[in-house]
């Protein structure tokens, strides 16, 4: 069971002036990749605010994914992408890309998101979209792939089978 902390960036959701309604959907989505949840915060668009609690979260230990909604958009609020690069020790933009490239036949939409995601100590940090629609979405794409990116982030897989590199020859990851 993978333990997931949840964090809502959002400026009237942390005023209470907004439900979350897009961290319900991450909470609902959970049991698909056998995700418990252990933090759930809602905080402003600050981005000194969401870097500390990324740090804080990633560095306990306890969790093995976060996933953020809200802040990836273009408005001037919008710091989510930059606070998490500021703060992950690895990259990984295929996630982020593959949520654009699958989302963008459903909205065109998809190509200003400026979502990220990447690696801070031992947890993987992904970045969703703050409206509920477009992080069903966009979780619809990678739920698949987050434990077996868990496991490779634990050291735990380091081979991968033709089964898993999707039969394409590929017996390891690059």
């Amino acid at each position: 069971m993978l333990s997931v902390g949840i964090l809502t960036v959002s400026d009237k959701g942390s005023r209470g002036e907004r439900v979350d309604k897009s961290g319900e959907v991450i909470k609902d989505s959970l049991s698909r990749f056998d995700g418990h949840l252990v933090k759930y915060q809602v905080i402003p668009d600050e981005p000194a605010i969401i870097s500390q609690t990324l740090i804080d979260w990633a560095d306990e230990g306890g969790l093995d994914v976060i996933l953020t909604t809200g802040g990836t958009g273009l408005s001037q609020r919008d710091v989510t992408p930059e606070a998490t690069l500021s703060v992950v020790d690895k990259v990984v933009p295929g996630l982020a890309e593959a949520m654009r490239a699958q989302t963008l036949p459903i909205t065109p939409m998809a190509m200003l998101s400026r979502a990220a995601a990447g690696v801070r100590s031992q947890c993987l940090i992904i970045n969703l979209p703050g409206s509920p629609k477009a992080v069903k979405e966009c979780l619809e794409v990678i739920l698949g792939v987050i434990p077996h990116a868990v496991e490779i982030i634990k050291g735990e897989v380091t081979e991968h089978s033709l089964e898993t590199a999707g039969n394409t020859g590929i017996d390891k990851c690059g």
